[in-house]
């Protein structure tokens, strides 16, 4: 909820502005002071600030000057009688959003705070899109050079630029929401939010307000007008995260929001034209809940313009050593006690390496900031890994690629090759490595190399 500080000598008209924002949705502050308004700015995060002009002591014109220094893209409305509008001129010239004059209709004020605090809302996200955009969502920090990922950055190349509508389709702890993120901040519109809804986290009836928003009174506590998240993401990107979660009489509302980029308001009457692009993703397979009646087709087809399956972990191996380091080297920062570590154990190298890892990706950072804080040393051995996962590594066995009528000396040669190739695959064909990855001397590999004719 937005945050909105309003500042005037006299306490009667604060408390009756403050009412007429609040029934608009805001959350509103007060002050009957320059000096108090700038204390509550210190310890408040204030989304904008409507000022009189004419206050004892420091006047709003001196207040401007002090927001505009110390918090320069907070907005700031002035408030002036007819006799002050050449101040109020000047206010602009410093750096105001705009003034107005009393006395004033109430929907004057609520229009103009709304446009300040769209405007500041985007100001915010631009200066964090600066800042993080670069460092987090760049290609650079989709850890991944094996040949599946490198199908999906291709993807995301050709399709950011468009405002096709996308489907992520991939097991949980993959990085759909990180992919999602990519496509926006590697598309024209970079300058707007992307806002991310977890359709699986709200009822029904909350989603519900929660997408679309809802008018005061539309329901029991509706006490004020709220914007839903497609017209938070006017001009930007939606992500609708499980997707597969909606409820029928969602599903055809989003359906006609991807068909005629309208909405309405729970409560509303009037519909909304918006500018969205729409982000899906699934744990589930959309196919086999459209065959169980669960999921419309339609809306499929709508969703699935272009399509995105990202990798389990198992399915990418070539990539745990870079995703091993690159968590390694986000957490030490972390790490206060100690000294600085600097890499992993070959045993923990190869333990990695055999594990079918079902939570992906993020089980394998989870699994590595434990280790951060549990190691005494310099490399993370097995020793710093949670005893439940050494113990489900190495009571797990995978069968699913083996025949059933598979004889146990050609599986056994199997096996041994497939690990032999994944290895040399790890170690960029360097047979040294290759070898302490599988635990086995030089020798010993080359003489299995030759035996498969690798």
């Amino acid at each position: 909820m937005e945050s909105i500080l309003i500042v005037d000598d006299e306490k009667n008209y604060t408390a009756v502005l403050s009412v007429v924002l609040q029934e608009e949705g805001y959350e509103t502050l007060t002050a009957n002071s320059a000096a108090e308004a700038l204390a509550t700015l210190k310890i408040e995060d204030v989304d904008l600030v409507v000022t009189d002009m004419k206050m004892p002591g420091m006047d709003g014109l001196e207040l401007l000057g002090r927001v505009k220094q110390q918090w320069p893209d907070v907005p700031v409305i002035m408030m002036t009688a007819h006799g002050t509008v050449d101040k109020a001129v000047e206010a602009m010239q410093k750096g105001a959003y705009t003034f107005i004059l009393k006395p004033f209709d109430n929907e004057r004020l609520v229009l103009y705070s709304q446009k300040a605090i769209e405007h500041h809302r985007v100001v915010k996200e631009n200066r964090r899109l600066q800042t993080e955009v670069v460092t987090r969502y760049s290609f650079d920090n989709i850890i991944g050079r094996s040949t599946p990922m490198q199908e999906v950055f291709r993807t995301i190349r050709r399709v950011g630029p468009s405002s096709a509508t996308v489907l992520i389709e991939g097991e949980s702890g993959t990085g759909k929401e990180l992919v999602a993120k990519s496509i926006h901040f590697n598309s024209l519109r970079n300058e707007h939010a992307i806002v991310p809804v977890n359709c699986a986290a709200l009822s029904e009836h909350l989603l519900e307000s929660e997408l679309f928003g809802h008018e005061k009174g539309s329901f029991t506590g509706a006490v004020a007008r709220k914007k839903g998240r497609f017209e938070i993401a006017h001009g930007g990107t939606i992500f609708l995260d499980e997707i597969g979660e909606l409820s029928p009489n969602l599903q055809v509302k989003l359906l006609r929001v991807l068909q005629e980029k309208m909405i309405e308001r729970v409560g509303g009457i009037e519909p909304i034209a918006v500018d969205i692009r729409v982000i899906a993703a699934t744990n589930r397979s959309l196919k086999a809940e459209i065959d169980k009646n669960q999921f419309r087709e339609d809306l499929y087809y709508r969703l699935n313009v272009v399509n995105i399956k990202l990798p389990p972990l198992r399915q990418r191996v070539k990539d745990i050593p870079l995703l091993s380091a690159h968590f390694m080297k986000k957490y030490a920062a972390e790490r206060k006690a100690g000294k600085p570590i600097t890499g992993f154990d070959p045993d923990v190298e190869r333990l990695f390496l055999n594990y079918h890892w079902p939570g992906n990706v993020r089980e394998l950072e989870n699994i590595i900031e434990r280790a951060m804080v549990m190691c005494p040393g310099e490399t993370i051995t097995i020793e710093d890994l949670p005893r439940e996962f050494r113990d489900q590594v190495k009571n797990t066995l995978h069968l699913d690629g083996i025949p059933v009528d598979a004889q146990l000396y050609e599986t056994l040669a199997w096996v041994e090759r497939r690990m032999i190739e994944r290895a040399m695959r790890m170690a960029d064909n360097v047979q040294t490595r290759a070898a302490e990855i599988l635990g086995i001397g030089k020798s010993g590999l080359n003489q299995k190399l030759k035996k498969y004719k690798l």
